[in-house]
């Protein structure tokens, strides 16, 4: 009979969860591979036989990060209207980053050096962004502007009401979803053709 296989995939997820945690907790300092083994009940053998050490455990933290924010997005669906899709990937970002906390604060930390798959992973994770508003710019939904800016832009405005979220920094009684969709829903509208041109032939105001 075959001996159970102890250093899997589960314990590969318990232990790249829990240097997670720690990171966004606690900083970069308290990931030590003796703290992650112990908290997951397991030796600082299997993490070496699973990651080969510290670096590689960190590398692979990075990726499993993004790789699951990038996925979360991705599989917003497209529709033939490209200024929902845009907001469907916003809220995907939230609800992403709310139920991986742990991994969400690795995406903008600076713990490794990232490579250039690295890179392109990150890249990869704006895709969906940028795809959806050339869309809406090509069929003349947003205004002929820079794409890239319109979606950094929204991407900002993301990440910085979730960044205040999860850090308890909203006001007290702020209903932090609605806010979160109102954000995102007037960002769109400033960018629609038609509000545009409407703006446009509006004639100067007078004093």
């Amino acid at each position: 009979m075959p001996r159970p296989k102890t250093h899997d995939d589960a314990l590969r997820r318990r232990l790249l969860e829990r240097a997670g945690e720690l990171l966004s907790t606690e900083g970069p300092a308290a990931v030590s591979l003796r703290k992650i083994a112990t908290d997951v009940n397991t030796s600082t053998t299997a993490v070496y036989s699973l990651f080969g050490g510290k670096p590689a455990l960190l590398e692979a933290l990075y990726d499993e990060a993004f790789s699951r924010f990038g996925t979360n997005l991705a599989n917003v669906p497209i529709t033939d209207d490209p200024a929902e899709d845009l907001l469907q990937i916003g809220l995907a970002y939230r609800r992403s980053a709310l139920e991986d906390p742990q991994f969400y604060s690795v995406l903008y930390s600076k713990v490794v050096e990232p490579t250039k798959e690295m890179s392109r992973a990150a890249g990869r994770t704006f895709a969906p962004v940028i795809n959806a508003v050339r869309r809406a710019v090509e069929q003349g939904v947003y205004l002929a502007e820079d794409p890239e800016q319109i979606a950094m832009s929204m991407w900002g405005i993301a990440h910085g009401l979730v960044s205040l979220e999860l850090n308890g920094n909203l006001p007290p009684g702020v209903d932090a979803e609605a806010t979160y969709e109102l954000a995102l829903r007037a960002h769109g509208r400033g960018w629609l053709a038609e509000s545009g041109e409407a703006a446009a032939a509006k004639p100067p105001r007078t004093r």
